[in-house]
């Protein structure tokens, strides 16, 4: 999720946890038209049992509002008098079962529906370590997109190329990459007629991270190798001192007087930007500058500094030949990139496109392994929960698949952290030249007008991770919309439009996600922040589309490493699943 908010308070209240730390001091007084102590007369709930022996102990009654009972500051005094004129406990009423309130606010579905339509489904701990090994092998959003296309291809998926003609069928399930870092898969129903709706599930597959400059290569100081990068979106913030960094991305290579894309990563870290120890006093407590104070160490030359203070003194290499990439870049960095290819020769790179990502693989924590921490999963979670859903709901074994009479649609974007703006991101015309492209294949007239039918027809579910209630900051939240993990997605709302939600689009999702036992919790901010941004408002308002922010939680969100509920993933897959199954047949009871 883009960041955009203000720096919240750090004042944690343990009386009203969920408030302002400082609440308005509040006056206690006893009201007697609460209380049985000294009323006028017999409590007519037992007075019929005034023979019996009456218990020792005194029950009271709890009630859930806390307006009912004043505590008067002279009640223990005249408590004390009552009990001194009076042998036996006062009369009280009997205990009252109360059913406890829900303590996570939930969009509740109608049980007799669901029990009715249940479906059996793999339970939401069968993608727990799937989605964790996604997370350790694929830390580049090349990668990532990368796998994707593999497990679709897997699948049943064809890929094609936004160069080519298009010869789509019904019953087909296709592939689109833009850039090599996102992606747009979709199946059409074997029904499907041109003017036919959507489904369509969509969120951003980048993470935060440091990008290596064009040029890196920086001066030996002290001894010590550097690597010149520059951050993507909120990256080389506080949690990354002292980390181990990986290396990783896509490289061009010249083959055969064609230029093609390899992926690599090292397969250890070779970066860390290291802290200065506190006992250095003022220097150690920053601010920080970064691009002076964190510049990650790679190396050590024994030789020294390459050159003195002079700039004409120093003199870097030139691996791969004057005037080539390679001589522009650390030689070190060179030839481990080109070992790890099998490359011999360096001036055969023609350029590339590398980044820094934490190293430490995704692994499952806690007492009872109830969590998973890793990095990047803002927002690969949400992005591999769908394509996971889209895959499930266009198998052999889905009958709601085989008669489907619209289009399921996946779109992973890049981008969304830096504002979506490129031509790999949600603002570009990446969804809609595709969405075109499949109506003017099975259209005999005029598209335009089908492809405005198309989009009113169609439902969006713009999925973002959202922000888990934290126990340490209860206060930054709102009581009823802090939602937990290991319970199911949250729908977002903000009332300022920073996210699709409204009562319609709530009320859709609920009723295609009910049959399968999910559970939307709601999250919204304090008045006193400001949310954060997704790529639903955007696309919404270019298409025309209805929409709604749902997304999986997580904490500590745009920190080189987070934490995720270890049943999320499958939770999340579960949830969207529902959706694409589902939202065909309910959307007729929305149609008027």
């Amino acid at each position: 999720m883009t960041k955009n908010q203000p720096t919240l308070r750090k004042v944690v209240s343990t009386a009203d946890l969920y408030s302002d730390p400082t609440p308005p001091p509040r006056h206690a007084s006893l009201s007697r038209a609460f209380t049985t102590v000294q009323r006028p007369r017999l409590n007519p709930f037992i007075h019929a049992r005034t023979s019996q022996n009456v218990p020792s102990t005194r029950y009271s009654i709890a009630a859930p509002f806390d307006n009912l009972i004043d505590f008067d500051d002279n009640f223990g005094q005249e408590y004390r008098q009552q009990q001194q004129r009076s042998p036996t406990p006062p009369p009280v009423p009997p205990k009252v079962k109360i059913t406890p309130v829900p303590e996570i606010p939930t969009f509740l579905q109608r049980k007799e529906e669901a029990a009715a339509s249940q479906v059996k489904r793999d339970g939401p701990e069968k993608y727990t370590k799937p989605f964790c090994d996604f997370l350790t092998e694929n830390p580049t959003v090349f990668h990532a997109v990368d796998a994707v296309a593999r497990d679709l291809e897997k699948h049943g998926y064809k890929k094609l190329s936004e160069r080519d003609g298009w010869e789509l069928e019904k019953g087909g399930k296709y592939y689109v990459e833009r850039n090599g870092s996102s992606l747009i898969a979709f199946a059409v129903g074997e029904g499907y007629v041109p003017g036919n709706g959507a489904s369509i599930m969509a969120g951003h597959i980048d993470a935060l991270c440091a990008k290596l400059k064009p040029i890196p290569k920086l001066r030996t100081k002290a001894g010590f190798m550097q690597l010149g990068v520059a951050p993507y979106a909120g990256a080389l913030n506080d949690t990354w001192w002292d980390r181990d960094l990986g290396v990783g991305g896509r490289v061009l290579v010249k083959e055969g007087g064609k230029i093609v894309t390899k992926l690599v990563k090292l397969d250890w870290p070779i970066a860390r930007i290291p802290t200065l120890a506190p006992h250095f006093g003022a220097a150690a407590q920053g601010p920080f500058n970064k691009e002076t104070n964190m510049v990650p160490i790679i190396g050590l030359d024994s030789r020294g500094d390459v050159g003195s203070s002079e700039e004409g003194e120093w003199k870097p290499s030139l691996l791969g030949g004057a005037g080539t990439f390679t001589s522009t870049q650390p030689p070190g960095l060179v030839k481990a990139i080109s070992k790890e290819l099998s490359i011999t020769d360096y001036s055969s790179i023609v350029n590339w496109e590398l980044e820094l990502f934490d190293y430490q693989p995704a692994t499952v924590g806690g007492l009872e392994k109830e969590f998973i921490f890793a990095g990047r999963i803002d927002d690969k979670l949400c992005s591999w929960a769908a394509i996971q859903a889209l895959i499930n709901s266009t198998s052999t074994s889905s009958a709601k698949h085989s008669g489907s009479g619209q289009i399921k649609i996946v779109a992973l974007f890049d981008d969304e952290e830096i504002g979506s703006l490129l031509r790999q991101g949600a603002r570009g015309n990446f969804l809609p030249t595709i969405v075109e492209r499949i109506v003017d294949s099975f259209a005999e007239k005029s598209v335009s007008s089908l492809i405005s039918r198309t989009y009113a027809n169609s439902f969006l579910v713009s999925s973002d991770v959202c922000h888990a209630v934290n126990p340490n900051f209860l206060n930054a939240y709102l009581e009823n919309h802090a939602p937990r993990l290991n319970v199911g997605p949250a729908v977002t709302c903000d009332s300022s439009g920073h996210m699709t939600t409204d009562a319609v689009s709530a009320a859709i999702l609920t009723r295609c996600t009910e049959s399968t036992g999910t559970k939307l919790q709601v999250f919204q901010i304090r008045n006193d922040s400001r949310s954060g941004g997704t790529v639903g408002p955007m696309l919404s308002a270019m298409t025309g589309i209805r929409a709604i922010d749902c997304g999986i939680p997580q904490l500590s969100m745009h920190s080189i490493r987070a934490t995720t509920g270890s049943l999320d993933p499958g939770l999340g897959v579960i949830a969207f699943q529902g959706f694409l199954e589902n939202f065909e047949s309910v959307d007729v009871e929305f149609k008027s």
